[in-house]
């Protein structure tokens, strides 16, 4: 029988569906409301190219913000703090 994962599994299962889910919300999001504006002011390629692109910029930084602050490390500084330096 297989047995239940650790629970620090599910924990960075949670922040990649966290992390994922945020940057394709909105990127989406950005992308309906260049469809809209170029729908109803007219020239629909410009506003979709220039939303979708603010929409990467800002799902990419609000992304970085969640990782950063979570605290997380990497394993050579935390090896380094502990005194197990090779």
């Amino acid at each position: 029988m297989l047995s239940k994962p650790p629970k620090a599994v599910w924990d960075h299962l949670a922040l990649v569906m966290q992390v994922g889910l945020t940057f394709a919300g909105s990127v989406l999001f950005c992308l309906f409301i260049g469809y809209w504006l170029g729908e109803w002011l007219g020239g629909k390629a410009i506003f979709i190219i220039v939303f979708i692109l603010l929409g990467i910029a800002g799902g990419g930084y609000t992304v970085y913000r969640q990782i950063s602050e979570l605290g997380i490390e990497p394993e050579d500084d935390q090896v380094e703090r502990n005194g197990d330096q090779h």
